[in-house]
């Protein structure tokens, strides 16, 4: 039969012929053959399949074949030897080498005749010993694909055991050496088909034999962590990775992050050769383990890595953007990349110029699925220029393209840069050592207490959620100066953009801390700011004459302002160009904008009811207690001065333990108010001395605001001298501090009858009355404390005359809180500071505002002439407004010294009631913009008002890009220096205490660390 068979397919003989005589030797095998002539047949067979001249006789091979095997097993079985099999594998068949893969689909064939047959498992351990030195000879992918299918099917083939272990990892090395043919559409889906089937083995290994699998990923890390630059592995390796179980995330990246015997150029060329795995098609979860291998980096703090790859590979990331099928998981990644890379816009940059073509393409290629990834990526495009704006001339086009989509909320935009960065309290393989070093999770920095200078810490920080000041100031002009503004300019840029936790505000103390005021020491965060303010306005009036002045005249002008602040000009003048801060054009400057008021003093004689007036400018009032209230101080020598220390000490502690009312708070800021504007009368020795009688005359003193100020700054005088014990005790009387509030604002235009008798005159400077004297006794004026009755009638009789005809109107200018210094501790020499702020809209204008100016509009119609009992309503708006920016519309911070925390305005109302010894000290509020109010003043100041944060300037960007890189590498030295130490040295940490248990202004572990005890890390250049 065999000798005919092979006669007939290499006959001449027609096709249909041949077919037609096949099929009756088919039709043979039903009948009684002897063993020689089936393995005769099984001879030819076999020859004809491997060796066959044309399709026609492979094809009759496998007829033939099966159909003997089907009806003759066991002679098949007895075929299908040992011998055979193993001369098969280990040297081919006639011309055919044992590596093509005809020899493996003959065996495979074979195989599937001998399904469910004891000879199959009889070639078990043979076939599972020549499978694994076939991966160890680094198959192709079409050899591997074939053998991928053999075993699939015969999974007895596989090999066991600790064999199983090692052909795993022969088969990664094998993935590693894969080639991918360049050629045709046709080509490359094979190819991509042949390395799925093999992948799918691998899968299959893993789950039946999970010990595989970690050795196996092992080995993927150890092939693309290879620094030998003679062996590039395959992008093939991507295939594996879906295959991996996305629970075992977690683990195996704090495994790798945190060995020790991973080198740095490692660890790059792995997370670079993972990056590459993104082009891999129907590769699923290569971006997860992607971004996951990225945390797990930045968790350790391995920053230098992160640098150097995203700059690296950011541009190939971004191209695979072009291509629908990966392009999901390399926008992924993209994103991630971006929005972490916070220290500097360089890696950005790389991709803007390709930004407009990618969006053209995206909004004509007619994929259903690009609508929804364009949205995507422009709000990561939005999110990256807001990050570095500053840029007009780079994002013009991209804005230009983009201008039909929508935009995402500046408060989306923040919270997701808040999310994304490297030191992110949200990264979840961060250690509680580690997260330490990063950020708070309010994206909000602290400041390092340098010494005693948290009064410096918390009005910088005041000062700094001022929306409409901060935003004023980075928007100026300041290039190469070295004036105080700039340096105010350069630590706001850095309290908005730096990676720090914490930012050490050393340049800024030197040049801002008052002359007189102690290094190391203790001072009144008050007189801090009065100094603050009255600096910055002196510096930019002198700067402005001297800009439209000669050169000549430089040092004469520059005189009047000091040797520090003469030498800051003159120096601002020689090297740079200054533009002047004055954005109206009225001659104001930027202090006198934001934060100056006018005060008019008016004062009658009771005699002859002359007037004499003088209005004067403000930048803040002073409130003091009126002496009649009941108040809590420390006792007659508590409250010793202790050395300037912030911690408090000996006697001091004891004062802790003073009565207090029983209801609290027994005293609101508008009682203060209300008092400080209240009527004076002038007897006895304080009586005034009037010009048109001659002599000293009984008089009423009356103060009065007459132009309302942005930021109204409010001081509470807690502190007043102890002529005993020769120190400044502390009122504690709880002040109860209102949301909103309201301020009367006189509008004032002296009457002709009592022209003559008026003298008016106003001061220069902007902070004259609010030196630490003057602001002082001009607030603690005595209440009247006798002949009421008297008085009130020479009160309304004074008003007839003359202080009611100067007045032609009171409009209440309504105001909204936005920060809040608190003082903790018994005298003004010892203690603490710490601040409140909140989140504040650069508009000014309040979803309240028209309720609070209506409940304003009311109380002014009541009662214009301040003087009766409702008045106390005229400072605050009416309890059922709706809260403008509370706690459900705004977020508040509690600032102390290097710890940022979220609170709320409830806690910022209870902390004295709590915490006895922390009062409020210095308030800050800010004008509400109402629309239509008779009267009503704008939130902002026209041209100084933004939209949102203004774009840095180059100087400032290069500053922030230079430290935040210095940052990141002085975190990961010192993440690597832990780890080394973490062997032999353990830490144990106190959690922070609940503002229940301690004071949100302690000096302890939890609070703002005073008395200069801080730990900073020298800072390296590498």
């Amino acid at each position: 039969m065999d000798k005919i068979l092979e006669a007939l397919v290499s006959s001449s003989h027609p096709l249909n012929i041949k077919r037609a005589i096949v099929k009756k030797v088919v039709e043979a095998a039903e009948k009684e053959v002897t063993e020689e002539q089936c393995q005769a047949l099984y001879r030819l067979t076999a020859r004809l399949i491997l060796q066959g001249e044309d399709t026609f006789q492979q094809q009759v091979g496998q007829q033939v074949q099966e159909a003997y095997a089907r009806f003759h097993r066991d002679e098949f079985a007895r075929f299908l030897s040992k011998e055979f099999v193993l001369g098969l594998l280990q040297q081919g068949y006639g011309s055919l080498d044992r590596r093509d893969p005809a020899i493996l689909d003959f065996l495979h064939g074979c195989l599937r005749l001998l399904l469910s047959c004891p000879a199959v498992l009889e070639l078990a351990p043979l076939m599972q010993t020549e499978v694994l030195r076939m991966v160890c000879e680094r198959p192709e992918a079409a050899l591997c694909a074939k053998l991928a299918a053999l075993l699939t099917d015969f999974p007895q083939c596989v090999p066991r055991d600790k064999a199983a272990v090692l052909f795993c990892q022969q088969l990664v090395r094998t993935f590693a050496h894969f080639q991918c043919p360049v050629g045709q559409e046709a080509e490359l889906r094979r190819y991509v088909t042949q390395v799925s089937r093999v992948a799918t083995l691998l899968q299959g290994i893993w789950k039946v034999e999970p010990a595989t699998l970690l050795p196996s990923l092992q080995e993927v890390f150890a092939i693309i962590s290879s620094t030998d630059p003679s062996f590039e592995p395959s992008i093939a390796l991507a295939s594996l990775v879906q295959h991996i179980p996305l629970q075992m995330i977690t683990v195996l990246i704090k495994s790798l992050t945190t060995d020790q015997n991973v080198k740095d150029a490692s660890m790059t060329q792995a997370l670079s050769r993972m990056i590459d795995w993104l082009s891999w098609p129907l590769a699923n979860h290569v971006d997860t383990w992607v971004i996951a291998l990225l945390k797990g980096l930045a968790a350790v703090q391995k920053f230098t890595i992160l640098i150097d790859v995203t700059l690296l590979k950011i541009e190939l990331v971004f191209n695979r953007l072009w291509y629908p099928i990966v392009r999901q998981g390399a926008l992924a990644v993209l994103s991630h990349m971006l929005l972490s890379f916070q220290h500097s816009p360089e890696a950005f940059h790389l991709v803007v110029p390709h930004v407009v073509l990618l969006v053209q393409s995206l909004q004509t290629d007619g994929l259903p699925t690009s609508k929804a990834f364009l949205l995507q990526f422009t709000e990561l495009i939005h999110c990256m220029m807001y990050q570095y704006s500053g840029f007009p001339d780079l994002y013009d086009s991209i804005l230009e393209a983009i201008k039909e989509l929508p935009k995402p909320s500046e408060e989306k935009i923040k919270f997701v840069l808040n999310q994304s960065a490297w030191t992110s309290q949200s990264n979840s393989f961060a250690s509680g050592l580690l997260r330490l070093t990063g950020k708070s999770e309010t994206g909000k920095t602290g400041l390092v207490n340098l010494g005693n200078t948290c009064y410096m810490n918390s009005i910088i920080q005041t000062l700094f959620m001022a929306t409409d000041f901060r935003r004023n100031v980075l928007s100026l002009h300041l290039n190469g100066s070295n004036t105080l503004m700039k340096k105010l300019q350069l630590l706001f840029a850095f309290l908005a953009h730096t990676q720090r936790a914490a930012y050490a505000p050393r340049s800024f103390l030197e040049a801002s801390r008052p002359p007189w005021f102690t290094t190391g020491s203790q001072q009144d965060c008050s007189e801090y700011l009065r100094f603050l303010l009255d600096r910055l306005h002196e510096e930019e009036k002198t700067l402005r004459a001297l800009q439209t002045a000669k050169p000549k005249v430089v040092s004469a002008n520059a005189e009047g302002i000091g040797d520090c602040a003469a030498h800051s000009v003159n120096d601002t003048l020689s090297h740079s160009h200054t533009e002047p801060v004055d954005a109206e054009g009225d001659g104001r400057t930027l202090v006198e904008r934001m934060f100056g008021g006018r005060l008019s003093t008016s004062i009658c004689c009771l005699q002859c009811h002359s007037l004499s007036e003088k209005e004067e400018p403000f930048t803040d009032l002073s409130l003091a207690f009126c002496p009649s209230a009941p108040q809590s101080t420390v006792g007659p020598c508590q409250g010793a001065v202790n050395g300037g220390s912030e911690n408090l000490e000996g006697p001091v502690k004891e004062a802790q333990s003073v009565e207090r009312p029983a209801i609290e708070p027994a005293l609101s800021l508008h009682d203060l108010l209300e008092y400080f504007l209240a009527p004076e009368i002038l007897e006895e020795e304080n009586c005034y001395f009037c010009e048109r009688c001659g002599s000293l005359q009984r008089a009423e003193r009356v103060m009065r605001v007459v132009a309302a100020p942005e930021y109204l700054i409010l001081t509470l005088l807690r502190f007043s001298y102890d002529a005993t014990c020769h120190v400044r005790r502390k009122i504690l009387d709880n002040v109860g501090m209102p949301l909103r509030m309201c301020l009367p604002v006189h509008q004032h235009h002296p009457s002709a009858s009592n022209t003559a008798a008026v003298s008016s005159s106003s001061s220069s400077s902007a902070a004259q009355i609010d030196s630490p004297e003057s602001g002082e006794n001009l607030a603690k004026k005595l209440k009247p404390s006798r002949r009421e009755e008297e008085e009130e009638r020479l009160t309304d009789t004074g008003r007839e005359g003359g202080i009611k005809g100067g007045n032609s109107g009171v409009h209440l200018v309504p105001y909204v809180l936005s920060s809040v210094v608190m003082h903790s501790g018994m005298s003004s020499e010892s203690g603490h500071y710490y601040s409140y702020g909140r989140n504040m809209s650069g508009t000014g204008v309040c979803a309240a505002a028209p309720a609070i100016a209506n409940s304003c509009s009311k109380n002014s119609e009541t009662d214009a002439g301040l003087n009766n009992s409702g008045q106390s309503e005229s400072f605050t708006a009416s309890q059922d407004v709706v809260e403008c920016g509370g706690q459900s519309s705004s977020e508040w911070f509690l600032f102390n010294d290097s710890r940022v925390t979220f609170t709320n305005f409830q806690s910022v109302q209870n902390v004295t009631s709590r915490f006895p010894k922390d009062t409020a000290y210095v308030l800050i509020y800010r004008k509400q913009d109402i629309g239509g109010q008779p009267g009503g003043t704008r939130g902002t100041v026209n041209s100084s008002k933004f939209n949102g944060e203004p774009p840095l300037h180059k100087d400032l960007m290069d500053a922030i890009t230079k430290d935040n890189k210095l940052f990141l590498q002085e975190q990961e030295l010192n993440a690597r220096t832990r780890a080394l130490q973490a062997a032999s040295a353990s830490c144990s940490f106190r959690p922070n205490g609940s503002d229940d248990n301690e004071p949100p202004g302690s000096c302890g572990p939890s609070g703002g660390g005073g008395g200069g005890g801080f730990n900073t890390v020298s800072r390296l250049v590498f």
